[in-house]
């Protein structure tokens, strides 16, 4: 099995357990102010990416985000940073930090 097919195994396995879980609730104040303490260096406070190798959070589904944070936490998916920022993010702070970034609304726009 590739490292990419195995990826998107638990990719799978984890957004079926999380959608088989009760509905996330985050706070948007502490979200925010966690975004502020944690993430804007790299994701911006408005979850568009400050340096090229992060991604953008804004408009992400909510679920997405909190597995991915999850997974980074436990180790299931690596990263140089987020492994490291990640590990001691309680499940409130990732659920409020998801609540944030997803809340923000993004347009797209069509090119010419």
């Amino acid at each position: 099995m590739t490292n990419r097919t195995a990826f998107f195994s638990v990719l799978l396995i984890s957004v079926s357990c999380a959608l088989a879980r009760p509905a996330w609730a985050g706070d948007l104040d502490a979200g925010k102010a966690k975004a502020q303490a944690v993430c804007q260096t790299c994701h911006g406070l408005d979850g568009k990416a400050t340096i090229p190798t992060a991604a953008n959070l804004s408009g992400q589904p909510k679920q997405y985000l909190v597995v991915q944070m999850r997974a980074y936490r436990s180790g299931q998916r690596t990263h140089e940073q987020m492994s490291i920022v990640a590990k001691p993010l309680s499940d409130a702070d990732i659920e409020n930090l998801a609540e944030w970034y997803s809340a923000i609304k993004v347009t797209v726009e069509m090119p010419r």
